[in-house]
Parts: structure tokens; C-alpha cells; sequence
């Protein structure tokens, strides 16, 4: 390989929105599609790729803020390419729509690099597992009690080892959904809460009592995740049983050390869709281990499956009913959780996934061809 053979010379950017299944809301928001953002990148006879859960606009700031950061430059050098893109992107706004445009085009990146040396990203990155748990999340607050049984008892039955539902909508329906999903997975499997901010300080305090009695072990996002000082609170009160977890609208290492300095979690949660692809999710991971937190990916199972591989601390990885949808249809080698566990293929080169762009063509709503 000589170095031309490395230097970028063309990005793909496309969106792509996928309807729901069924209309789904969880304490804060509804919506009914998700929009996917894809980033190809290539250099010699190889393609990297990379995306984002974001809205369309994220694939405009790829198109009109970044790309000059990265055609031309070396595969081999992702973390200088992730720095340009963050320096340039100081008067755009680093946090939300930014960070995840530079989330996909880090993601790319990486997985160019790794099939440029012909090696899986755990292998390049330096594996300390062969797999890692998935924990199924679905369970909306706009399921019908019915619904909501079926999807859980089904991943139960699958070999899923927990399973996570929305709260919050309808604070005093809560319990009853907490006890039916209980009803659903059976003793055995574990059942985590996430209220996405939805509950002041005193409500989350009572709740998290209440859900005790149905063996909860996870509260997510019990607060508003900018309310620090309410998390820590949650973490001292709770119930031992009951582990705080929040961080996934982590755009940037500060949020995620202002939030571990506060001692605000008993598990770190982060996103490499949103924090920066892999450059910014290896980082959070050696954050969570300075402060001697676990760590657990959201959402994206098929990208975080690899990296949560390779991060010492890493717990599991969220199954998210929507991006498993949309990753299993879209994206060949897809990982499916085999008695609970995703294991990475160690022999296929990067991500180990190729996306399958005429399979999503009928959602596309924007799509563009940049070459060096």
C-alpha cells in the first residue's frame, strides 16, 4: 500500500426517513419516523461507512461545513480528521446537529481505516471481550398494555437478559405498566424504567420506591439529564437495588465529565452517534474509566456492539426496537443477539456492514456526491 492509496477522494452523504411501525412516544416526545444520516467515504479500492439517528439538516452541515476536512486527507489518521471537524464547527454550534455530523463522518473514517488494513474494528481498536450483553428497549408509552407484554416476553424469550421500558407519559399509570411488564418477562430477567427526563426530583424518588416492589434495577433519566444536582439526589436516595443511569445527549467530553465530576450516575451512558463517532466514544469510555463507572451504549446496536468490545468498562449495549428495525433491513451483517450476547464477526473487515442503498432509496429525502 503506498500513500496515495489512503488519501480520501470522495464523500457520499445521504437522509433517509423510515416510518414507525406504530406511533411511539416515551415521558417527554411522540413521533412517528426516524431519519437515518449515512456518510460513505473512499480511498483507493476501499469504502468506509458511517451514520447518524439525526434530522436532516445533519447531512446539509456534512455537505456544506465538513467535507473540505476530509477529501484529501490521510484514512489512516482519523483522530486529525475529527479534530479539524471540531475546531471548524466553533460558530455552527458544536452540540446536537454538528456533533452528530461529525459522529458520521468519525464513524466512516474509522471503518475506512480498518478495511484499508483489513482488520475488524475491535481488532484495531484492541478487543477486551468477545461479545458483549444486549438489553432489548422498546416498550412505549403509547403501547397498549397488550403490546407492551408482547414486545418484552418476546426478547425474554429470545434469551434477552433485560429489557428496558418508557414511563412517564402518564406518571399514575406507571406502576400498572411496570407490574404487566413484570407479568410479561417473568422473575428471571431484568426490567429497567426510563422516564427521559419526565418526573421532578420528588416524583422520581417516590416512583423508583414503588417500582422496587416489581424488581426494577435501572432508572433512566429519572430528571431532566441537565439537573445534575436532581440525579445525584436520585442516586443517594433510591433504592440500592435501583442504579441511576443517564448521558446519552452527551455531544462532547465535557457534558460527560461535568456529569461523572458531579457524581451524578451510577452508569455513564453514551452515544458514538452523538458524541463524536469513535474518537469521541473511546474517550467517554476512558472517562468512565477514570471514575471507576460502567458504561453502557445507546441505542445504534450495530455500531456500538464493536466498540462496546473494546471499551473496558462497557456493560451492554441498547437493542432499540426502532434502530434494530432500521439496521436489520438496511444494513447488510447486522448483528442479531445470539442467548443475549451481539458478537462481532472477526472476520470481516471495519463495522463489518455494508448499507444497502437501494434498499433505501423509497425513503430518501436527501443524497449527495463530493469527490477530491
Amino acid at each position: 500500500m503506498n500513500a496515495c492509496d489512503t488519501s480520501i477522494n470522495r464523500l457520499d452523504v445521504g437522509a433517509y426517513t423510515i416510518p414507525a411501525a406504530s406511533p411511539e412516544a416515551d415521558g417527554t416526545i411522540a413521533w412517528n419516523e426516524t431519519t437515518l444520516v449515512t456518510v460513505e467515504v473512499y480511498a483507493g479500492d476501499k469504502q468506509g461507512f458511517g451514520y447518524t439517528y439525526a434530522d436532516v439538516s445533519t447531512a446539509v452541515i456534512i455537505r456544506r461545513d465538513l467535507v473540505k476536512f476530509v477529501l484529501g486527507s490521510d484514512a489512516m489518521s482519523p483522530r486529525a480528521i475529527w479534530v479539524a471537524m471540531t475546531q471548524a464547527v466553533r460558530n455552527v454550534g458544536r452540540p446536537g446537529v454538528a456533533a452528530m455530523a461529525i459522529s458520521a463522518i468519525d464513524t466512516a473514517v474509522w471503518d475506512l481505516k480498518s478495511k484499508l488494513l483489513d482488520l475488524p474494528v475491535t481488532s484495531l481498536l484492541g478487543a477486551v471481550r468477545e461479545s458483549i450483553m444486549a438489553y432489548g428497549s422498546g416498550g412505549f408509552t403509547s403501547y397498549s398494555i397488550p403490546v407492551l407484554q408482547a414486545q418484552l416476553g418476546e426478547w425474554a424469550s429470545e434469551g434477552i437478559r433485560a429489557v428496558k421500558m418508557k414511563i412517564g407519559t402518564h406518571p399514575e399509570d406507571d406502576m400498572g405498566r411496570v407490574r404487566a411488564a413484570r407479568e410479561a418477562i417473568g422473575p428471571d430477567v431484568q426490567l429497567f424504567v426510563d422516564a427521559n427526563g419526565a418526573y421532578t426530583r420528588k416524583q422520581a424518588l417516590a416512583k423508583a420506591f414503588e417500582f422496587q416492589d416489581s424488581g426494577v434495577v435501572w432508572f433512566e433519566e429519572p430528571v431532566t439529564s441537565d439537573d445534575l444536582a436532581g440525579l445525584r439526589h436520585l442516586r443517594d436516595h433510591a433504592p440500592a437495588t435501583i442504579e441511576i443511569a443517564a448521558g446519552e445527549y452527551g455531544y462532547d467530553q465535557w457534558y460527560f465529565r461535568r456529569m461523572l465530576a458531579e457524581g451524578a450516575v451510577d452508569v455513564l451512558q453514551a452515544d458514538a452517534t452523538r458524541c463524536g463517532g469513535v474518537t469521541g466514544f473511546m474517550a467517554a469510555a476512558e472517562l468512565a474509566d477514570a471514575w471507576n463507572i460502567s458504561l453502557s451504549a445507546h441505542c445504534a446496536p450495530a455500531l456500538h456492539a464493536h466498540l462496546c468490545c473494546c471499551a473496558t468498562r462497557a456493560r451492554h449495549v441498547e437493542y432499540f426496537y426502532d434502530h434494530l428495525r432500521i439496521e436489520q433491513s438496511l444494513m447488510e451483517g447486522a448483528l442479531l443477539p445470539v442467548n443475549g450476547d451481539l458478537h462481532p464477526d472477526p472476520e470481516r473487515p471495519g463495522f463489518g456492514i455494508t448499507f444497502k442503498t437501494e434498499d433505501a432509496e423509497p425513503y430518501r429525502v436527501y443524497r449527495d456526491c463530493v469527490e477530491a
